[in-house]
């Protein structure tokens, strides 16, 4: 009888010191590397608006704005689109970090933008500033990880890669068109959609759109055939390890209801 009551003991002391441990560890774990949302579910701050024809921080018409918890991109105050192609820069700088995404296209397209911009944004990643951006310039010099939006019928993957002022390598070759398509799904209708990207410094670059990595590159650069990158090339470094993120606005309405960075070492 004695020997069963320690051995008993001895099991449940042996179980919660083990639990002990494991809580302390996923403690330290979360300490370590925690998520940080960039987004506060209220208002902008922490934000920069810059939109073609506009000085840093006009928001023109009330292009951004936060409502019921959910960051918008919205039209309903525009008549028309007239090249007032937006983008909302975070305030910090990164370089090492997964970013983490969630967005849906919603309504109509505002009258006046372009076709190819129908269901079509993205973030910006190594981003100039805004306040180096031009008056008149519709986007800034970065990597885009392009967000797309089915339109019923066809096939129109997600997490491309587009590059306003820049150039990547893929499989070893230098790539200077414009856009590259992903091998994600097409997303249609109002659905939300989770899309990560994995951000090594100047090194490699990962898309991924509801957990499946969809896109690879690296070596994300500036283009110094581009007009605006050149202003950006400092002794003739073209290597971009940092920079901005910025959500776009193309004309086309979405909701954002989640932005979040975890840094990485």
């Amino acid at each position: 009888m004695k020997y069963f009551w320690c051995a008993k003991n001895k099991r449940r002391l042996f179980l919660l010191t083990l639990s002990i441990f494991l809580l302390n560890f996923s403690c330290t774990a979360k300490q370590k590397n925690p998520w940080i949302s960039l987004f506060n579910g209220k208002n902008l701050d922490g934000w920069k608006v810059k939109i073609a024809g506009y000085d840093v921080n006009v928001n023109y018409k009330n292009t951004f704005r936060v409502e019921n918890g959910v960051l918008k991109v919205s039209y309903d105050e525009y008549e028309n689109f007239n090249g007032e192609f937006g983008h909302l820069f975070y305030k910090d700088k990164f370089s090492h970090y997964k970013l983490r995404v969630e967005y849906r296209f919603i309504g109509a397209q505002v009258p006046g933008g372009p076709d190819w911009a129908f269901r079509n944004s993205g973030v910006m990643l190594h981003c100039q500033s805004p306040e180096s951006m031009t008056k008149t310039q519709s986007f800034p010099v970065s990597i885009e990880a392009q967000f797309l939006g089915g339109n019923g019928q066809d096939e129109r993957p997600t997490g491309n890669v587009c590059t306003p002022g820049t150039n990547i390598v893929m499989d070893g070759k230098l790539i200077t068109q414009h856009c590259t398509n992903s091998r994600s799904k097409t997303f249609h209708g109002d659905q939300w959609v989770t899309m990560e990207v994995e951000v090594h410094g100047d090194s490699t670059i990962k898309h991924i759109v509801n957990g499946e990595v969809v896109l690879e590159y690296e070596q994300p650069q500036l283009d110094d055939s581009d007009a605006e990158a050149r202003q950006l090339i400092s002794n003739e470094e073209k290597m971009l390890q940092e920079g901005y993120i910025a959500l776009q606005a193309e004309s086309h309405p979405i909701e954002f209801r989640q932005v979040e960075v975890l840094v990485l070492q």
